[in-house]
């Protein structure tokens, strides 16, 4: 029995989800590619239209949709997925799962295409967010604490001393 976990992304509000699925409707994801339609009818989720964007093996290495089949392959990559670009040029040799779900694929990266009538994502108010904002800037705006009365006293002690020693 095949069990993954969906990573879900709302582009349109920069947010996403996680949800298992397990048996049946993880066994009708088996086969698929990176770049495939899903209906969310196969994962439990009626109306909906999803993207495959990507996703990881069992171990962590990152799918790759270059990479034909499922089993993992040592390439040679120049820019993309599964590379942190740290110089200009700089080649890596690294190994990248295949772009086809099976098994073994423990995460699937999913972005919503066409959206259906449950919400999967709670609408923060507008009025929330700017209560928010308000109390950030209150906070930056709070003066710095006052030194402790115990620091006072030894400030007046160091200007008194002066006089005294013109005296």
């Amino acid at each position: 029995m095949a069990e993954f976990k969906l990573v879900i992304s709302n582009p349109k509000i920069g947010r996403t989800i996680q949800r298992e699925v397990k048996g049946e409707d993880a066994n009708r994801l088996i086969g698929l590619k990176i770049g495939d339609v899903v209906k969310g009818e196969l994962i439990g989720l009626s109306g909906y239209e999803f993207e495959i964007t990507g996703g990881s093996d069992y171990c962590g290495f990152p799918m790759r949709r270059d990479v034909a089949g499922t089993k993992r392959k040592r390439i040679l990559i120049v820019k993309g997925v599964g590379l942190r670009k740290t110089k200009k040029g700089m080649k890596k040799r690294k190994t990248v799962a295949g772009n086809t779900i099976h098994a073994k694929t423990a995460q699937i990266n999913l972005k919503i295409i066409k959206e259906g009538k449950e919400k999967l994502f709670e609408e923060k108010k507008e009025a929330e967010v700017e209560e928010k904002k308000v109390e950030k800037k209150e906070e930056e705006a709070k003066p710095k604490e006052e030194p402790k009365q115990e620091d006072k006293p030894k400030e007046e002690e160091k200007e008194k001393k002066p006089e005294e020693a013109e005296k």
